[in-house]
């Protein structure tokens, strides 16, 4: 059976569909060598609340001084979903956020069972946790208007209606199962005699393995224990750090390598990331989330300083020291290397496209691009791969997905059309 028969018998094409294409590929071309990159993500916050904000100065001094991609879109809902498709260029049937189902040997991956993990009307009995993502398979339909999954109408602050739908990208392209094979970027650098690291705020000091969440000292809601002679309320522990934004320890792999574990750690620390930046000894990749009230997200338990206008500001104020920390390190002067400023989704707001503000900085002087090409998450990690010397990965081959070549190369811009 081939590809095309595959992909159109587990799932239709919505409106405009991508074409579906296998695991890895050819090195894509056309994209500048590239030395470090450092992807920053930010979260639920379309390109529309950056761009003019007032509460948000230095994201805006970067709209107008970095180069621009001012028609990228995330790809789906929610979080988890783009986190992985950044990555690894595939939902790998996960559209969920879902936590994992931590060192289950005995569990079948989402990819293998054709069944996706779905956050909304999820099919009776269906796993509310992840089984570890490897081999290979399907992935989840992605379509344009989503009418099943993460349905939420304007205002309502729960499921409703799903004639109403959800954009997952602009509400006309949209992608059909494809297959998939279950690894990221990581371990194609690896693969490559290359090296990354994923740096999550407010990671525990014992690192990432079976943490689903947690405050920087407490996990997984265990916020009182025998320890504490006055216990918290349940449930009251800020979860800063999130397992549904660290990629990585959805795979197998990962999750069974104490070695490859070490290589997620937390922004403090002598491995974590401002140490790594202060020395100059930094991974090839570095893949870099905020906590949740640095990162736009918001928590509704953390204060007055974690939602709203002073949500937007703390991102604003968390991007100016991280961009302004690899700026100052010895490793950015040397070689080609880039930093990647990115939002994951624009939060499943309905009928509206899913597009979010994505910037590039490089280190070399270059005039300003400003880029209108269509582009998605498929794009930036189609362009990681072929700066970084890798193969195409999952929807990242697919002939639909440009590379971002302008935004790091900056000169004159070859292309400001839509390529859809």
């Amino acid at each position: 059976m081939n590809r095309k028969t595959l992909a159109a018998l587990v799932g239709a094409c919505f409106l405009a569909c991508a074409t579906a294409q296998a695991d890895q590929g050819p090195v894509p071309a056309g994209v500048p060598h590239l030395d470090h990159v450092w992807v920053i993500m930010m979260e639920n916050q379309p390109l529309s609340a950056e761009v003019g904000n007032p509460d948000v100065p230095y994201i805006n001094q970067l709209y107008h001084s970095a180069n621009v991609a001012t028609n990228y879109y995330g790809v789906g809902h929610p979080s988890l979903t783009n986190y992985l498709e950044v990555v690894g260029g595939s939902n790998f049937g996960v559209r969920s956020d879902n936590m994992p189902d931590w060192h289950n040997a005995s569990c079948s991956p989402n990819i293998a069972t054709g069944v996706p993990n779905l956050d909304v009307a999820a099919p009776q009995g269906q796993p509310t946790v992840i089984c570890p993502i490897q081999g290979s398979g399907v992935d989840a339909a992605t379509p344009a208007i989503d009418y099943v999954n993460e349905v939420y109408p304007v205002g309502s602050g729960v499921p409703g209606n799903p004639a109403t739908g959800s954009w997952d990208l602009d509400g006309k392209v949209g992608y059909a199962a494809a297959p998939t094979v279950g690894k990221t970027i990581a371990e194609q650098l690896m693969q490559a005699g290359k090296s990354w690291k994923s740096y999550q705020e407010d990671l525990p000091l014992a690192g990432a393995d079976n943490v689903n969440y947690s405050d920087g000292v407490f996990v997984n809601g265990n916020d009182s224990g025998s320890l504490l002679s006055q216990p918290t309320p349940s449930g009251s522990m800020v979860q800063l750090y999130a397992a549904k934004h660290d990629p990585f320890v959805y795979f197998r792999d990962i999750q069974e390598s104490p070695a490859l574990r070490n290589n997620i750690v937390g922004f403090d620390g002598p491995r974590g990331l401002y140490a790594d930046l202060r020395s100059g000894q930094v991974p090839n990749f570095s893949f870099i989330a905020p906590n949740q009230c640095n990162d736009q997200h918001g928590r509704g338990n953390a204060g007055a300083d974690c939602t709203g206008p002073a949500l937007m500001y703390r991102g604003d104020a968390m991007l100016k020291k991280l961009v302004q920390s690899i700026q100052a390190s010895p490793a950015w002067e040397h070689g080609h290397n880039a930093i990647v400023v990115t939002w994951d989704e624009n939060d499943y707001a309905v009928n509206e496209p899913n597009k979010v503000l994505t910037l590039v900085i490089n280190n070399h002087r270059a005039p300003r691009v400003v880029d209108n090409t269509f582009y998605s998450h498929f794009s930036l990690l189609r362009t990681l791969e072929g700066g970084m010397g890798l193969p195409c990965l999952n929807h990242a081959c697919d002939a639909a997905t440009a590379v971002m070549s302008p935004l790091f190369a900056g000169g004159e811009r070859d292309r400001d059309h839509d390529l859809r």
